[in-house]
């Protein structure tokens, strides 16, 4: 159990962990299936093994331990084939931070997007600071890990890229169908992704900020395609 803190042992084992009273709950409240919910006397909720404070200090993640740990096995969905020629996609190009792909995947599940495809140099989809950040929506959005190239190559949906370069946000069309892709906070969009741009828009900057992080963006970005579908 505490070796599912490293990817490395995640994906040999195909597992990942949760822990916490929050997280779990909201997790198994979205109908989340776990495999296994190990819980101290203190968790009120759905147990499949009860543990010792004793032992739950030796499998916790934490300095601190919570009185609930819970199991899940890793979902390895794959794109079905013109996928994303339909629907509204998120799609992550090297968003490294936990906390932003988590927070992306909250900012889809609020916007009713349909699904959100990372490349491989994203945060680890399954792990914890992800799962935190999402607040129970890695329960309930499509996400699915594909090599952006590849992906994306041959999509007859419009493939809008978000780069400081970009038409304004406020000026785009309604579209039913599209793919959105975020850059890495700290480099943009790759080279080989920027290349298969339909077009690439900017959230016009009215103070002297630097930047805006992925989350902010993915949400403004979401937020105006929406206003132009209604």
């Amino acid at each position: 159990m505490r070796s599912l803190r490293d990817k490395k042992h995640r994906e040999e084992l195909g597992l990942f962990a949760v822990e916490g009273e929050k997280v779990v709950s909201e997790l198994l409240a979205a109908g989340h299936p776990f495999e296994k919910v190990y819980a101290t006397a203190a968790w009120k909720g759905e147990r499949t093994h009860a543990l010792s404070e004793d032992e739950m200090a030796r499998a916790s993640h934490f300095p601190t331990p919570s009185p609930v740990l819970a199991l899940g096995r890793i979902r390895r969905d794959a794109l079905a084939a013109g996928e994303l020629d339909h629907g509204l996609t998120l799609a992550l190009d090297g968003v490294q931070d936990p906390g932003n792909v988590g927070t992306i995947l909250r900012v889809a599940d609020w916007f009713g997007i349909d699904r959100v495809v990372l490349s491989p140099g994203c945060a680890d989809l399954h792990s914890q600071k992800v799962i935190q950040a999402s607040m129970g929506s890695f329960a309930r959005v499509r996400a699915v890990v594909a090599e952006l190239v590849g992906a994306l190559g041959g999509v007859r949906a419009p493939v809008i890229g978000c780069a400081l370069e970009g038409r304004d946000v406020h000026s785009l069309p309604p579209v039913a169908d599209a793919v959105i892709v975020i850059g890495s906070e700290g480099r943009g969009l790759s080279e080989s992704v920027h290349g298969l741009l339909t077009c690439s828009v900017t959230i016009p900057r009215r103070g002297r900020a630097e930047s805006l992080n992925a989350a902010v963006a993915a949400a403004v970005v979401c937020d105006n395609l929406r206003r132009a579908r209604a």
